[in-house]
């Protein structure tokens, strides 16, 4: 699958700018599924089902599963997207960084032992820490530009000679790092004003923007901040608020009602619709 395609039909053809994020905490399980050897993938795997024609892509958090030895959960997760969800692309949010031949091989565990379309990563190693995940080049490679948490500002706001250390790497990945048009840049939906900046500096490459919902990030100022000329180029995340819409064995059900609204409300927001818009 080519990450980038797909996520433009699914813009187009589903008509949705959100991203479900697959962050799975045993704590907050359904009573029906604790203690079952599976649980993580059955639970995952109901919220996909359930919400699978709500949006434009899915985005598992790898910590969430290898820290509970889950990472064969996590292959067979993302195996079900492909095989039940045909174009529904996958994000596996690891956001690894480093160089060389180790680089290499987190490319590997994303895109050839999980199968993932996209995977997020830390670029302030530099471009040759990149270089191993480009090197796929049907994949989606999204970098870190503009984060969330308040602690991004840290390093993110230096100055380096006359902007900002977040837009000098927006630039940079746009005009130099983008060859094959495989890019996108992780910005904060708490950020607003930066989601703006980041969207004139690179054009229509695609957004992962993390923090609506639970974290407190407005859609309308989101979406206003970051779309593209087409009404499209942005993956809006929503983990928490819906994984754990309910709590019992309905859950997916709930999850499904909290992801048509979040949909919805997204595209309030967007341009007009396209004609094949879904109800």
């Amino acid at each position: 699958m080519n990450f980038m395609h797909a996520l433009g039909s699914a813009w187009k053809d589903r008509n949705t700018l959100l991203c479900v994020g697959l962050d799975p905490d045993p704590a907050r399980l359904p009573a029906h599924l604790k203690g079952r050897p599976d649980a993580i993938l059955e639970f995952c795997r109901a919220i996909v089902d359930a919400t699978a024609d709500l949006v434009c892509c899915f985005k598992p958090q790898i910590a969430y599963f290898s820290a509970c030895r889950a990472e064969e959960q996590l292959e067979a997760l993302i195996a079900h997207v492909h095989s039940r969800h045909p174009g529904v692309p996958v994000i596996l949010d690891a956001k690894r960084g480093d160089i060389g031949s180790t680089a290499e091989q987190y490319a590997k565990e994303a895109f050839d032992r999980y199968q993932a379309d996209a995977v997020t990563i830390n670029p302030y190693l530099g471009r040759d820490s990149v270089a191993p995940y480009l090197a796929y080049r049907d994949k989606g490679i999204i970098l870190l530009c503009r984060t969330s948490n308040p602690g991004g500002s840290d390093l993110q706001f230096l100055d380096v000679g006359g902007e900002k250390l977040y837009e000098r790497l927006a630039r940079m990945v746009s005009e130099e790092w983008n060859e094959s048009g495989q890019c996108g840049l992780v910005v904060g939906a708490t950020f607003p004003r930066e989601i703006a900046r980041v969207r004139t500096l690179t054009g229509n490459m695609p957004l992962l923007v993390p923090g609506v919902g639970a974290q407190g990030g407005d859609i309308e100022t989101t979406v206003r901040a970051g779309c593209d000329g087409n009404g499209n180029g942005l993956m809006i995340n929503s983990s928490r608020a819906i994984l754990y819409a309910g709590s019992g064995e309905d859950y997916a059900e709930a999850s499904r009602i909290i992801a048509r609204e979040t949909r919805d409300a997204i595209n309030r927001y967007r341009a007009p619709a396209p004609a094949a818009a879904r109800p």
